[in-house]
């Protein structure tokens, strides 16, 4: 009697051993071998495709990564811009000068040396009481070195007892003259005392300006400063005759920004705030002594020579 197959329990059908004896024999004796040898542990259970998850993740991952570089790529942050043509910064400035208030070149000329323009006083014995400095004349003077060295005119300071100067701040000082070259009205002065922040002038080059070059003036006229006026340059190489006729100066600036007595003394700025000249005069056919449209100023180089600094 043959034993029934114990590798499944599903039911066969019937008549499938007519058909197939061969095979019944076959599987019979596969059992028969089986049971005749030591039982084998039963290995686990397959799972069905193991490696699908492995490929699953490296797929995501890899199209994850990518989605991120188009996204970093296409954002503004990571786009290629084109560079800049000439059209284009063109057009940003002209945008600019339609859009923005624009500061003043005069304003900016005249702030880069303000802090270094100082107002000038000279004082005599008064006639009345030898005790008593009576004021004889103002001027203006600009701070040219690091130890608060004062350039301004020499008709300033001449014939006075005592000089008095002002810095930006309102600091006080005595000062005293240690240079003149009276035949181009020039002075050195010096103060005993400055304030610790001050910072001389730029001295720049005459030898640039051209007529119609813009110019500011600055310092106190009659006393009331610091006082800024702008124009141009009218001329160069000028000369100037004083109102006594013992004086003659040559070489001069001529300018057109409003200078009155006071500022005497006071620097002649360009538009890069670099001091090119010292006005030193004005021309008035009357007696007025009033601006009526013609100033001189001492080049730089003249009034450095004249006080040995060296040329520009």
């Amino acid at each position: 009697m043959k034993r029934e197959a114990v590798f499944s329990k599903s039911p066969r059908p019937e008549g499938s051993l007519s058909h197939a004896p061969a095979q019944a024999d076959v599987k019979a004796s596969m059992v028969a071998s089986s049971a005749a040898s030591p039982q084998a542990p039963v290995a686990p259970t397959k799972k069905l495709f193991p490696s699908l998850r492995w490929d699953f993740a490296a797929v995501f991952l890899l199209g994850a990564l990518v989605s991120l570089l188009a996204v970093g790529l296409l954002s503004p942050a990571f786009q290629i811009k084109p560079a800049l043509t000439q059209k284009d910064i063109d057009a940003a400035v002209l945008h600019t000068l339609q859009t923005k208030e624009l500061p003043s070149q005069s304003a900016k000329a005249a702030a880069s040396v303000q802090g270094a323009v100082v107002h000038v006083q000279a004082y005599v014995a008064d006639p009345k009481n030898k005790d008593v400095d009576k004021e004889s004349g103002v001027g203006t003077g600009v701070v040219i070195k690091d130890d608060g060295t004062i350039l301004t005119n020499f008709h300033v300071v001449s014939g006075a007892k005592r000089l008095k100067v002002t810095f930006f701040d309102g600091t006080e000082s005595d000062a005293t003259v240690i240079g003149v070259q009276a035949d181009k009205d020039l002075a050195v002065i010096k103060p005993q005392k400055i304030p610790d922040d001050l910072e001389p002038a730029v001295l720049g080059s005459s030898q640039q300006l051209s007529p119609g070059d813009g110019v500011v003036a600055v310092g106190f006229p009659f006393g009331i400063g610091p006082s800024v006026s702008s124009g141009v340059v009218s001329g160069l190489n000028r000369q100037f005759r004083s109102p006594d006729g013992n004086q003659t100066l040559s070489g001069l600036i001529q300018f057109d920004a409003a200078a009155n007595p006071g500022n005497s003394g006071g620097p002649l700025v360009n538009m890069s705030g670099e001091v090119v000249g010292i006005v030193t005069a004005i021309l008035n056919p009357t007696s007025s002594r009033t601006f009526i449209g013609i100033g001189f100023a001492t080049t730089i180089e003249s009034a450095g020579s004249a006080v040995g600094l060296p040329p520009f």
